[in-house]
């Protein structure tokens, strides 16, 4: 009983999840369609920026340019008038009103990635040391982390500045790492073995590209990748589902952790539903989000390595009994 309530929570979680998805997207919003905003940007652009100003050092190495210091000014000119009057926190290019650190655009953000590429980049050492080279999906494994190591990294860049070049490279590696999620856990659910891992692999690598390839030629949909990259999360997501309810009885020690790791990071996706302006100008729902998924990383590895334990002395065991 305790398995189908879980499976009709994350259900019911990721069904509220995909409703929101097929809402239209877009990067426009009220605060730069406004047109105190846009009033505001035009005279700082003739009285500041037509004197040719230099912007410090720090702000020159993150690429900020005039109209980008104008529009940041701008922005919390508004939102601190705002936050006086008790008026409403509106977005501005698709974001918050952040403060900016350095020159970075989304500091919280940044270091949650930071810490989250940095903990696959921990357990690498940790399954090079604790998975047997005889297990089958080790290197699969090295290669997940690496995909892992290189979103995060892509994450970091996109929140320390906001450019298209850097948003694509953010939006990519993460949909790369989803589908080799997907790839990694449908061999090791099903026990695949070349040729079968080849073609799967194949599938998976196609399937990126030609996403990718839509959004870069036909159009930068924000709608189909979120619905896209969902679709793919959702099919890992049950698969473990449908693995942890048949191994129930089997492993009743370690067969919990596969449906907790869904269903936790199941609601930790509604902070991408429930929105809200950034606490101290810092913390807002996508930040807490990249934040609720930095202990799920250790949690998640330690599965995969007591798994292949497991496996390892199981398959060692039919074989002493064959002999």
């Amino acid at each position: 009983m305790a398995c189908f309530s879980f499976l009709k929570l994350t259900l019911l979680v990721t069904l509220s999840i995909f409703l929101v998805y097929f809402l239209p997207s877009t990067k426009a919003s009220p605060g730069d369609n406004s047109n105190e905003f846009k009033t505001c940007v035009a005279t700082c652009l003739k009285e500041t920026c037509s004197l040719n100003p230099s912007l410090p050092l720090i702000l020159q190495l993150f690429a900020w340019s005039c109209k980008d210091d104008c529009s940041y000014k701008c922005m919390h000119q508004i939102t601190t008038h705002a936050i006086e009057t008790r008026g409403e926190i509106v977005q501005y290019y698709g974001k918050w009103p952040f403060y900016r650190l350095w020159g970075i655009q989304e500091p919280a953000s940044v270091l949650f990635s930071f810490l989250n590429g940095f903990m696959h980049y921990r357990y690498l050492k940790v399954m090079k040391n604790q998975i047997s080279d005889n297990y089958y999906m080790k290197n699969i494994y090295f290669g997940y982390a690496y995909a892992c190591i290189n979103t995060w990294f892509w994450s970091s860049v996109y929140h320390t500045r906001d450019f298209p070049e850097t948003e694509k490279l953010d939006y990519f590696s993460a949909a790369f790492s989803i589908l080799f999620s997907v790839f990694f856990t449908t061999i090791r659910v099903f026990d695949l073995r070349t040729p079968k891992t080849i073609i799967l692999g194949a599938l998976c690598f196609l399937a990126f590209i030609l996403h990718v390839s839509y959004l870069t030629f036909v159009k930068f949909d924000y709608g189909y990748n979120i619905l896209a990259n969902g679709s793919v999360g959702a099919v890992h997501n049950f698969i473990w589902i449908w693995w942890s309810i048949r191994n129930w009885r089997k492993r009743p020690d370690d067969a919990w952790k596969p449906l907790s790791a869904v269903l936790y990071i199941t609601v930790a996706m509604c902070l991408e539903i429930f929105d809200f302006p950034p606490i101290w100008g810092i913390l807002d729902a996508h930040a807490l989000w990249h934040a609720s998924t930095i202990p799920l990383v250790g949690f998640w590895y330690d599965f995969l390595i007591q798994d292949a334990k497991i496996e390892v002395l199981r398959k060692s065991k039919g074989k002493m009994r064959l002999e």
